[in-house]
């Protein structure tokens, strides 16, 4: 016959807060953002954070925060990233179309 009480723990065991559900998700969009896609970073970025406030707001009935703070901090990365790409392409076409403005200005004044 069965018992319908859970086995006793052994001898100092240790019981795990069980992981925030949203811990892995976060983790795992912040690393594909830095691998595969930057424009995950942002997700992973507030996802994280709000896995963190959470799991901290738990007061201890929830896990995963090293895997939550790691997928924020992975978002940060990639945001910052991916801000810098954007910025970077953004001067490239200004430069581009003054050069090219430039160089047509000058060139008709020489013909």
């Amino acid at each position: 016959m069965t018992s319908p009480y859970p086995p006793p723990l052994p001898q100092g065991g240790q019981v795990y807060a069980p992981q925030h559900p949203r811990a892995t998700t976060a983790l795992v969009l912040g690393i594909l953002s830095l691998v595969v896609c930057g424009v995950l970073g942002p997700f992973a970025w507030s996802i994280g954070g709000s896995a963190v406030k959470e799991i901290d707001a738990s007061g201890g009935q929830l896990g995963g925060r090293g895997l939550a703070q790691a997928g924020k901090i992975c978002g940060i990365v990639a945001s910052v990233m991916l801000v810098v790409a954007v910025v970077m392409f953004v001067v490239l076409i200004v430069g581009g179309l003054a050069m090219h403005t430039s160089f047509h200005t000058h060139v008709g004044r020489v013909g």
